[in-house]
């Protein structure tokens, strides 16, 4: 039972593979609510969990709430080898339930509240269990969350595959969207993935409040839709609590010759170039790109990793052997011929802190939620590259309704893109009238991100305003 005088203790799960954006809603808790206790349970799959557990290390280090690792989630056996992305993520939260439960049950300070990420919902009910509120975080933007909310009311209505309509979806007071904008499991309604897509779309408005990675400035019209119960509201009925931007602020005191070169280039000159863990280009796309970087002439970071290789239907892509020689898979000559103004990264670099650099001034990036709020808190025009998952529909919102970010007219997941319309969108973004556009309409988004942060801010508001809607919540449900 949750006493009225009791200080509140949010326990947050993550889903595996994304813990970091609930971490820093953690941080985020303690920092904004002060007298707010938060513990952080994490759920992984096998093959993800050692990431997961440096990342469990260095949150631990910062003393600001307690974490607990669950076992890691073996779906081997659970889901087709074809079948990845949300079906994995729904296994493996299936898996872990009762290990979940067990922690909460165990812990010193029983809960006043759950948040759960929203690729955990199924876990959302063990609050009924244990009569406390519960709470969904969305680490994506508000119109996602207005797609997936809506797509129940779409599966009703529209016969056959959303992919083949030619006219865009409506969703009641919001941005409607194209077929070729769909998330992934919307494309293909015979599948698992549309199945568990769907079942999230219906259990989010089961929630007490959802909480979004956005603010109210950056999308007034839909959140505005998500609370009218004449739109969107009338679906959702949860309330909405927009506390973005969610992200990580990285560490200022990095220091290696790739930062030693970043701090030799004027300031707002280098485009950082790439495409996040799982994304990957074939090998002609590659060369398309390293042709492109060279025939603009501006000066770059690009983290190469080796070109897919393409596989049979359904499975995903497979990637060359991390001790590969580059130069195999790049144009003969291209690294001594842009040695003075480009650097090649293999496999992984340091991207909040490249980001945040001021000779930083532009991201080719493949257009996840979380680096997009990276580029606008740093002020940074971007060149959208949607691979998979939400990310057209993130590349769509970049571009069309902030215009911030510039986007090739083929759809990289279709077709090659050349090296031509890869070098006018950089030089776009670097040289010509339209990028200083998008560069001071971004910087009008960064300055709009650090006023809702702010104490008396928007999405500060928000974040304290849910901690008492679940202390009322709470007390409510004793009742």
């Amino acid at each position: 039972m949750v006493q009225s005088n009791q200080k509140p203790h949010l326990v947050l799960l993550s889903a595996p593979a994304h813990l970091q954006p609930v971490i820093e809603l953690g941080k985020r808790l303690v920092i904004t609510c002060q007298d707010v206790k938060v513990t952080i349970i994490v759920a992984s799959f096998v093959q993800s969990a050692p990431a997961e557990s440096r990342m469990v290390q260095a949150a631990l280090a910062t003393k600001l709430f307690d974490v607990i690792h669950l076992p890691p989630a073996d779906i081997s056996n659970l889901v087709e080898p074809g079948d990845k992305g949300i079906t994995s993520l729904s296994a493996a939260m299936h898996v872990v339930k009762p290990d979940f439960q067990a922690a909460v049950l165990g812990l010193e300070t029983l809960p006043t509240a759950l948040v759960v990420h929203v690729f955990a919902i199924e876990c959302l009910g063990i609050a009924d269990e244990l009569k406390i509120p519960k709470y969904v975080f969305v680490s994506t933007n508000a119109w996602f969350l207005a797609t997936i909310v809506y797509t129940p009311v779409l599966d009703k209505e529209v016969e056959g595959e959303y992919a083949d309509k030619k006219e865009p979806f409506a969703l009641p007071g919001c941005s409607s969207i194209r077929a070729e904008d769909l998330p992934d499991p919307m494309l293909l309604r015979t599948k698992a993935n549309y199945r568990e897509y769907l079942k999230i779309g219906m259990e989010i408005p089961k929630a007490d409040g959802i909480l979004v990675n956005s603010w109210e400035e950056l999308q007034p019209k839909t959140l505005a839709s998500l609370r009218d119960g004449n739109l969107l509201g009338g679906v959702v009925k949860a309330p909405i609590f927009p506390v973005g931007p969610i992200n990580s602020e990285g560490s200022s005191a990095l220091k290696n010759e790739l930062f030693d070169w970043l701090d030799k280039q004027p300031t707002d000159s280098v485009l950082y170039i790439s495409f996040g863990s799982m994304g990957g280009l074939s090998l002609e796309q590659m060369l398309e790109l390293a042709w492109g970087l060279e025939l603009s002439q501006q000066r770059f970071i690009w983290v190469v990793r080796p070109p897919i290789e393409k596989s049979g239907s359904g499975s995903g892509p497979k990637f060359g052997n991390i001790s590969d020689d580059m130069s195999s898979y790049l144009p003969e000559g291209f690294i001594s011929r842009t040695r003075d103004r480009g650097v090649i990264v293999p496999q992984w670099a340091p991207q909040v802190e490249i980001l945040s650099h001021s000779s930083c001034g532009g991201f080719f990036t493949h257009c996840c939620w979380n680096s997009a709020i990276e580029c606008i808190t740093n002020g940074l025009p971007m060149i959208a590259w949607p691979l998979y998952a939400e990310q057209r529909m993130n590349a769509t919102l970049l571009t069309e309704e902030m215009g911030i970010a510039v986007r090739s007219e083929t759809l990289p997941s279709k077709g090659v893109v050349g090296r031509e319309e890869i070098e006018k969108m950089v030089r776009k973004i670097f040289v010509d009238e339209g990028g200083r556009q998008m560069r001071a309409r971004v910087k009008e988004l960064k300055l709009s991100a650090e006023k809702a942060l702010s104490n008396g801010g928007s999405s500060y508001n928000a974040l304290a305003n849910m901690v008492k809607h679940s202390q009322k919540k709470a007390i409510a449900i004793d009742v």
